[in-house]
């Protein structure tokens, strides 16, 4: 970035001075460099504008130029055939067609660009669209989470993850937070970003690009994916409705847990542990190992044992699954400690119960 900024620095001050000398319209010194300065700033405003466009978008405005350039010229032909060359009605006119045409192509040309298959073409085509496709995109709340490392690990994960600056700068005002919670989430983000860098089979990469005139992090994220054809990784509810509003594929990180948690069927015997009261009358609640309430009816007296139960029913909802079942003496046997869940595994399920709560 250091050096991308010496260079647009030394660009503007030769272009200045090369104003200021040659005197560009027979203006004064001055008068030159000035202008000189502002084509440049200019020049640099387009170049900062034009790195935000896709590959597809570039080539479809370049073909779309050249097609208004040359039905312009044909309709030139055309005019100067059927007008009088005196006066200057025809030069107008043909200038007018060439610019109505160049920027009608320009924008139709952009805006259809996305239909382009550049990996048709192969070679650095190929290859530019495959990469593009290959990111993820990380977002504040999936870094601070941490399950993201985890999957990681697991080698699920392909392709490039990126981090954009704007998203670090966010995270580094959640550590900064006056607020002890707040800052203990967003040094836990920190310490999983580095946890991830430090993995040798994933590729990190800490984007610069950024939109000054969006101010929600989100909606830069959702620019950012559609810039780069890439994917959003998340947990954020809220942005992933507005991702897929754009058009933006995005990977929610709570979806997958969902899918990930055993399926049960109703009739189906389990054993679980009665960790507590339930909300309703001779209810007990018990937690799976990933954290799934289970509800069982005629359990109340037996908390803090291990009970054999019937799956009656099971419920899914935005937050989660949810299975009920009912304990039955005649059939179902009590144990007096957890089959499968040690003392630690017992206060996971209490801080998750308490969650819950």
């Amino acid at each position: 970035m250091a050096d991308l900024m010496l260079v647009r620095i030394f660009f503007v001050l030769l272009l200045t001075a090369s104003a200021f000398f040659l005197r560009p319209f027979d203006l004064p010194a001055i008068a030159a460099g000035a202008v000189g300065l502002v084509f440049s700033a200019a020049i640099l405003l387009f170049e900062m504008r034009l790195r935000q466009v896709s590959l597809k978008r570039l080539i479809g405005a370049a073909i779309g130029s050249v097609l208004g350039i040359v039905g312009a010229f044909l309709i030139a032909l055309v005019l100067s055939w059927s007008l009088p060359k005196t006066g200057g009605t025809l030069p107008f006119l043909q200038l007018s067609v060439l610019l109505l045409m160049a920027y009608v192509g320009l924008l139709v040309g952009a805006n259809k660009g996305d239909m382009l298959n550049l990996a048709a073409l192969g070679g650095l085509f190929g290859g530019e669209n495959s990469q593009k496709h290959s990111f993820k995109i990380l977002d504040t709340s999936v870094i601070i989470d941490g399950r993201i490392a985890d999957i990681a690990e697991t080698g699920f994960l392909d392709g490039t993850l990126v981090v954009p600056q704007f998203v670090l700068r966010e995270l580094q005002l959640v550590a900064d937070s006056a607020d002890s919670m707040k800052r203990n989430r967003g040094r836990r983000g920190l310490d999983v970003l580095q946890r991830i860098q430090k993995m040798a089979t994933l590729n990190v990469q800490i984007l610069e690009d950024d939109f000054p005139h969006i101010r929600e992090v989100d909606l830069k994220l959702i620019e950012l994916a559609k810039v780069y054809d890439c994917k959003i990784v998340t947990n954020d509810f809220n942005l992933n409705k507005v991702a897929q509003l754009h058009g933006v594929e995005v990977l929610n990180i709570n979806e997958l847990a969902n899918a990930m948690k055993p399926i049960v069927l109703p009739g189906e015997v389990m054993r679980v542990f009665i960790l507590k009261e339930g909300k309703e009358y001779n209810q007990g609640v018990a937690y799976l190992d990933d954290g799934t309430m289970v509800v069982v009816d005629n359990a109340k007296r037996f908390i803090s044992k291990t009970v054999e139960i019937a799956v009656t029913s099971v419920l899914q909802t935005t937050a989660g699954k949810m299975i009920f079942g009912r304990f039955d003496d005649r059939v179902h046997h009590v144990y007096d400690k957890p089959a499968s869940a040690p003392a630690e595994r017992e206060k996971s399920h209490s801080a998750a119960s308490h969650g819950a709560d």
